[in-house]
């Protein structure tokens, strides 16, 4: 379990040291460890070497993770990175502290509904299909106007924007069109890079990189 820390150390070094060549300071740049499908003493591994911001992709997996260990660390925090759908808004509002993939308006008013009923108003993210594929959960960039309007309408705060470009196109590409999108609509926070591109995404203004097999090697399942 040495190895996931010695990684986790690796993974902030290439952080700071892309952050410093683009002008940027490396705590500006937070660091989700992707936990989905990782088994528990490889999470135990990295919390114990300080690592206390984590991405799930699926609310009951997250549960099953999490539920009994988030009392024991108070200063944890958990994004939810992958899609929600609107039956589970209410588990994933009681456990999660952002949502990053916001993408459509039913969801939209379902979390503003279950927000007001328990009265926990976490910070969110829509999450942009910038490469525009049928297959991928996103909202199109022509449409991220009017889902950000009515997210303001609803009381459902945006931080920031989130993607997963194309795996067969210049990664480069699409954190250039996010950055775009969010200056254009005066959000400043930007989820994007993985594992394989994240020290692309920091010049383009990355402030959160999502980053699991680095850390934890080959997932589960």
């Amino acid at each position: 379990m040495n190895q996931v820390a010695e990684n986790i150390a690796q993974v902030r070094e290439k952080i700071g040291k892309a952050a410093r060549a683009a002008n940027r300071k490396p705590e500006d740049v937070h660091l989700v460890a992707v936990s989905k499908r990782q088994p528990p003493e490889k999470i135990s591994a990295a919390l114990e070497a300080g690592q206390r911001l984590f991405g799930e992709n699926r609310v009951q997996e997250a549960q099953d993770h999490w539920a009994q260990m988030k009392p024991e660390y108070p200063d944890l925090k958990l994004h939810l990175i992958g899609p929600l759908q609107t039956n589970k808004v209410k588990e994933a509002l009681r456990l999660f502290d952002a949502i990053e993939t916001v993408d459509r308006p039913k969801l939209v008013m379902a979390l503003a509904r279950e927000m007001k009923k328990q009265g926990r108003f976490p910070p969110c993210f829509v999450q942009v299909n910038t490469g525009e594929e049928p297959q991928k959960a996103g909202v199109a960039p022509d449409d991220l106007p009017a889902l950000l309007a009515l997210c303001r309408d609803e009381g459902v705060s945006i931080r920031g924007l989130m993607c997963i470009p194309p795996f067969d196109e210049p990664a480069a590409l699409h954190f250039a069109l996010l950055a775009k999108l969010a200056k254009e609509n005066g959000l400043k926070d930007l989820s994007m890079g993985m594992s394989a591109d994240f020290e692309k995404a920091v010049p383009f203004g990355a402030t959160h990189v999502r980053v699991g097999t680095f850390i934890f090697g080959a997932r589960e399942g």
